[in-house]
C-alpha cells in the first residue's frame, strides 16, 4: 500500500502544482487520470523521489518516501514520460548495464533477469539490435523491462502510451497487465481507455487536487440513468454549455453528437445512454469548472 497525505507542491514561479493531495493507493493497477497540466507528473516526479515536497507525507508499507529516498529507490521502477537511451547500446548490453546498477551483481543472476524481462516484453529477438533504430513502442517496451529490474515494490509509468500507433499500444497495455498483484503499480494518463481497460482502482486529478477516487464500476454505477445524448447543431450546442450540464461531444457519421448530465432527459430528443468512464471523468472535471472538451 502506498500512502499519500496532503501532499503539497508549489515551484519557484508561484504554480501550485500539487495542493494537498491524499491517496491510498493498494496493490495492483492504479489509474491516475487528468488532463495536461493536471499535476500528474508533477506527483510522480514527487514520488519518484526527483523533486521535495512543500509539506505531507508518503509512505510505502514501512518507507517514508519523502525522508527515505534511497530506501524508496532500491524498490522503484520507473518510466517517466520522456527518458533518454543510448542509441548505440544495444537492448541486452544497456538492460544489463542498468542491472548491474540495481545491485544485481551476480553475472549468472543478473543474466537470467535480463533475459527473463527481454523475453517478457518481446524484445529478445531484437536484443543485440541498436536502441536507436527501436520504434516509440519498443522503446517503451525496454522502458517498462528497466522499470521492473530487480522486483520492485513501487512502479510509476508516466502517460506510457503517448505516441504509439494503436497495435503498440495494445502490445504495451498487455505487458503492464502482466505485473504481478503484490505490486503498487501507478499509470499517469490523460486517455480514459487506458484506465478503462487496465485499472481496478483510480483517482482523477485536475490542478493539483484530487477530485474523485475509487473503483470504476461503482463510479459508474452511480451515474446510472443520468446520461442522455443527441445529435445537435453549433446553437443547441453553445446553449448546452452555457446551461453548464454537457459531459462531452463526439461526431456520428459527420454529425455533433451531445452528452449531458442531468435526472430527466432535457428534452424530448435526447435519448438516454449507458453510462461510461468518460462521462465520470468529464463530470468531475466539469464540476471542478473546466471547459468541456471534445474526444
Amino acid at each position: 500500500m502506498l500512502t499519500i497525505d496532503k501532499l503539497s507542491k508549489t515551484y519557484d514561479n508561484g504554480v501550485q502544482a500539487l495542493r494537498e493531495i491524499s491517496l491510498d493507493i493498494p496493490c495492483g493497477l492504479f489509474g491516475l487520470l487528468g488532463p495536461n497540466g493536471a499535476g500528474k507528473s508533477s506527483l510522480m516526479r514527487t514520488l519518484a523521489t526527483l523533486q521535495r515536497a512543500d509539506a505531507g507525507s508518503v509512505h510505502l508499507g514501512p518507507i517514508d518516501v519523502l525522508n527515505q529516498p534511497r530506501e524508496l529507490r532500491r524498490v522503484l521502477g520507473y518510466l517517466p514520460q520522456e527518458f533518454g537511451l543510448y542509441p548505440r547500446s544495444d537492448a541486452l548490453t544497456l538492460l544489463d548495464h542498468f542491472a548491474a546498477l540495481k545491485g544485481i551483481d551476480a553475472p549468472q543472476e543478473r543474466a537470467r533477469e535480463v533475459e527473463s524481462l527481454l523475453r517478457l516484453t518481446n524484445l529478445w529477438e531484437v536484443r543485440k539490435q541498436k536502441l536507436g533504430t527501436y520504434s516509440g513502442g519498443m522503446k517503451q517496451r525496454f522502458g517498462i523491462a528497466q522499470a521492473m529490474l530487480a522486483k520492485p515494490q513501487l512502479i510509476i509509468v508516466d502517460e506510457p502510451t503517448n505516441g504509439l500507433d494503436p497495435e503498440e499500444r495494445r502490445r504495451f497495455l498487455n505487458l503492464l497487465a502482466r505485473i504481478g498483484e503484490d505490486t503498487v503499480v501507478i499509470l499517469s494518463t490523460h486517455l480514459v481507455a487506458d484506465v478503462r481497460e487496465l485499472c481496478g482502482a483510480m483517482a482523477v486529478i485536475d490542478r493539483g487536487e484530487v477530485l474523485i477516487q475509487g473503483a470504476p464500476a461503482p463510479l459508474i454505477a452511480q451515474m446510472a440513468g443520468q446520461v442522455w445524448e443527441k445529435p445537435v447543431d453549433d446553437a443547441e450546442l453553445a446553449a448546452l454549455q452555457t446551461a453548464g450540464n454537457l459531459l462531452s461531444t463526439h461526431l456520428s457519421a459527420g454529425r455533433t453528437v451531445a452528452r449531458v448530465q442531468a435526472e430527466t432527459a432535457p428534452d424530448g430528443r435526447f435519448q438516454p445512454a449507458e453510462a461510461n468512464l468518460e462521462d465520470v471523468y468529464f463530470a468531475a472535471l466539469r464540476r471542478h469548472s473546466r471547459p468541456t472538451r471534445s474526444h
